[in-house]
């Protein structure tokens, strides 16, 4: 849903492991905590002219919700919520 909204090609935005150049990133005025961040600042980056974009693989192992993962189904909803938000309501 973030693709579409922001014109990119990411395999997964909500990775949360992120680097900008210092100057980008302190020119936005961010809102959002948890699951709102990710889709808040793709969308925000997005719209800047001559930013590239770009991705690379991480390799990772899960957590359970034994081992202390915390996300339930709210933060899914929250993460839509936020697509929408950033992408349609706040041009």
């Amino acid at each position: 849903m973030s693709n579409m909204f922001t014109n990119l090609n990411l395999t997964d935005m909500e990775t949360c492991y992120k680097v900008f150049k210092s100057d980008i990133i302190k020119s936005l005025t961010l809102k959002e905590n948890r699951f709102g961040f990710e889709p808040e600042v793709t969308a925000k980056i997005s719209r800047i002219p001559n930013i590239r974009i770009y991705e690379v693989g991480i390799s990772y192992y899960g957590r359970s919700y034994e081992e202390g993962k915390k996300i339930n189904w709210k933060d899914g909803v929250r993460a839509i919520y936020c697509i929408l938000k950033y992408n349609i309501f706040s041009k």
